[in-house]
């Protein structure tokens, strides 16, 4: 009986506590007032929870009696936390404002030097950055062309059709008007442009940055097209130590490590990596589309806090290949005679850093590289080669203020190439001091209007002094809606080493000139609108539309004069026009991309318009992904280029390629498996690669891809 009692006692007491109850809100945009869809609203430490409807209600049941916090979450605000007493005094819904915020998307972007969220940028800038990156790193684990073909407005064109030597096209534009920097650093111009996309590993990479148009004011000659910016991976208090091992049906070996770990006052990282190919011919014409090389890389760096506000860093890039590709049978030692293409790299390169913090708004960074590029090109009678060696130092102060950052600087770049075994009246041999100084201002002028104005100054050792103004605003009259618009000038020191000496291996390229020439100069704008919504509790949608201008004057042009090759400048330009689109459409695990690129280039020389030569002027990208977060990916891909102008007068033909990746993931490891070109689209299948004989071939431009079906495949592992 007592224990009857007892148990009656405590359910009376108890009963409160397992009582339910409901709770109603509406979840809006605290600027719009616009219900969001898909937001989520959880009760802490239980796995209660719902999301909003079309209308932006939300409705939580069986929440228990007591003090309960609920957490309102969604994609681009801040989260909220709120307490309510059950039971609720009211059953009527309650509002939840919510503010913009970066929680989903704290991508920072450097390349604009302001270090802000991407979403908060007047600037357009791309990241590629987290998975995206790794899943792209995948494909091609030995070089990061695929990483950087498959994003619209951007073509890598390749200049050898044996050799596999490659360049980046932006918006159609040559090589030479792109930079591409390693942490804001300069390190793959001049001579080292025709290798450097083959010769930078993925693996060591936090973000991919890339600007499209005029960059000049930010980083100074060359970047008329754009920039691409590498940024490494720094240590973090956790360590990190990643394996990667890849093999390919071409009987291609990747192998790859990357070690960080921050200690209490110095912290490190390392990468390094092996890549070996074997010479490969699908056509079976005789001639290498994969040429044989060998690569090995080594990238120490250390880090010093030397204070709570203060980091030090300095590192070490070293870079050894030797890559031939032609005739088969010399490739693979069975003959000593027959075309070939061998090239011999030596890279080091230096890379410091000094960062100090002031106070949360005022900071001053030091940076300093030095590279040491030697190169050398043999084919049958003849021999290129020579060393780049160049510096960038720069000095920059940042300071944020309420609604407003400045940034100022002052910058010294040197460049100088010595070439081998020639008279000094043969030599292409340059010498080029830079000194710059810059200022840029970020001024979030209302809640709807950000403009960021930048002024550069160059003097150039050659060429003389450069003005370089840009302007870029953003404009948000809605959560769901962007747009930007921006423009600036830029300019280029002129140096033989362009796609078209790069195709000719610089054989009879006559020296520039400098003295009756001028740089390059160009003016460019874009203007850019990016609309995202969610469709539903599960689906979201959103696109992006970007148009585009730039005009070059003063081109320089490789032209024929009789038995050798010399730059001229024709009266007129270069411009190129034209979108790119990109959406995006997520439905609960599937995510589907597709981006258009037109890109209509066209030269302008002594009143005469013609097609510039190698560029797709219609493209499309196609991605259809099947993710289960941390345990399974599979992509679908498919890629479009319309047929291009080639420099003979022909017409290349238009073709798609396909591919499909998968990744089984588990805690510590990961499986993939990459079927790239399924269906086998290359340029010896339906169109030609050389003309004349196979000993003595004169090679066409490579418009296509030559190595056609190849599968890749490997294993990742985290430790």
């Amino acid at each position: 009986m007592k224990r009857i009692i007892l148990s009656l006692l405590t359910i009376l007491m108890t009963s409160p506590l397992w009582a339910q109850n409901n709770f109603k809100a509406y979840i809006k945009d605290s600027e719009s007032g616009e219900p969001l869809i898909g937001a989520t609203a959880l009760v802490q430490g239980t796995n209660i929870g719902a999301t909003t409807d079309l209308n932006g209600l939300v409705e939580i049941n069986n929440i228990p009696n007591g003090q309960q916090t609920i957490e309102f979450r969604y994609i681009g605000y801040e989260a909220q936390r709120k307490t309510y007493s059950f039971p609720l005094s009211s059953e009527t819904p309650i509002e939840i404002l919510m503010e913009h915020g970066h929680e989903m998307e704290e991508v920072i972007i450097t390349a604009t030097r302001s270090s802000r969220f991407i979403d908060d940028i007047p600037t357009r800038v791309e990241a590629i950055s987290g998975e995206e990156l790794a899943e792209k790193g995948n494909m091609k684990p030995g070089d990061i062309r695929m990483l950087l073909n498959e994003s619209t407005g951007i073509q890598t064109q390749q200049t050898s059709a044996t050799s596999y030597n490659s360049s980046i096209r932006i918006q159609g534009l040559d090589g030479k008007y792109t930079q591409i920097l390693r942490d804001g650093m300069p390190l793959y111009s001049g001579f080292s442009g025709g290798l450097s996309l083959l010769q930078i590993v993925p693996l060591d990479l936090q973000q991919v940055e890339v600007i499209k148009g005029a960059s000049s004011t930010l980083y100074g000659g060359g970047a008329i097209a754009g920039l691409v910016n590498l940024v490494s991976k720094a240590p973090t208090e956790d360590k990190e130590l990643n394996l990667m091992f890849n093999g390919t049906s071409a009987l291609g070996l990747d192998a790859s490590a990357f070690y960080a770990q921050k200690f209490k006052k110095v912290g490190t990282t390392v990468f390094a990596s092996y890549n070996h190919g074997t010479p490969y011919d699908p056509a079976d014409i005789g001639l290498t589309a994969i040429p044989k090389f060998e690569r090995y890389t080594l990238n120490p760096k250390l880090y010093v806090y030397l204070n709570e506000n203060t980091t030090f860093n300095v590192g070490l890039n070293t870079m050894f290949e030797n890559r031939v590709g032609g005739d088969m049978d010399y490739v693979e030692g069975k003959s000593s005679t027959g075309h070939f293409e061998e090239n011999s790299t030596t890279r080091f390169s230096t890379q410091a850093g000094l960062d100090h913090q002031f106070d949360n708004n005022r900071k001053l960074t030091f940076r300093n590289s030095v590279s040491y590029y030697d190169r050398g090109i043999k084919i049958p009678s003849y021999e290129f080669s020579g060393v780049q060696l160049s510096s960038f130092s720069e000095l920059a102060y940042n300071q944020r203020g309420e609604r407003s950052e400045w940034v100022a600087g002052l910058n010294v770049w040197t460049d100088q190439f010595t070439q081998d075994n020639v008279t000094p009246a043969q030599a292409v041999d340059y010498s080029y001091n830079t000194f710059g100084a810059f200022v840029q201002n970020t001024w979030n002028a209302s809640d709807l209007l950000t403009l960021e104005t930048g002024m550069r100054g160059d003097y150039q050792s050659e060429y003389g002094f450069f003005a370089l103004p840009r302007i870029s605003a953003m404009f948000k009259p809605h959560p769901k809606f962007t747009a930007r618009v921006g423009g600036g000038l830029g300019y280029k020191a002129s140096t033989v080493f362009t796609e078209d000496a790069e195709r000719v291996q610089f054989q009879n390229v006559l020296p520039i000139n400098t003295n009756n020439t001028e740089a390059e100069k160009s003016i460019g704008g874009n203007l850019d609108f990016d609309y995202k919504t969610p469709l539903s509790d599960n689906m979201t949608f959103s696109i992006n539309t970007l148009f585009f201008y730039t005009q070059i004057d003063n081109p320089l042009i490789l032209t024929p004069t009789g038995s050798a090759y010399e730059y001229q400048q024709p009266p007129g330009n270069i411009d190129t026009k034209g979108i790119e689109t990109n959406l995006k459409l997520t439905y609960n695990d599937f995510k589907l991309f597709i981006g258009y690129t037109l890109a209509d280039v066209n030269t302008h020389y002594n009143g005469n318009t013609t097609t510039f030569p190698l560029v797709a002027k219609h493209r499309l990208n196609n991605v259809l992904m099947y993710e289960v977060e941390e345990k399974l990916k599979i992509g679908l891909e498919g890629y479009y280029f319309s047929e291009q102008q080639l420099n003979d007068g022909a017409t290349g033909k238009s073709y798609w390629i396909f591919g499909l990746m998968t990744e089984k993931l588990w805690e510590n490891f990961s499986l993939f498996l990459n079927f790239e070109n399924f269906l086998d689209a290359r340029q010896t299948r339906f169109d030609t690669i050389y003309t004349g004989s196979i000993t003595n071939p004169t090679f066409r431009d490579i418009y296509a891809p030559v190595d056609g079906f190849v599968m890749n495949g490997g294993i990742k592992i985290k430790l």
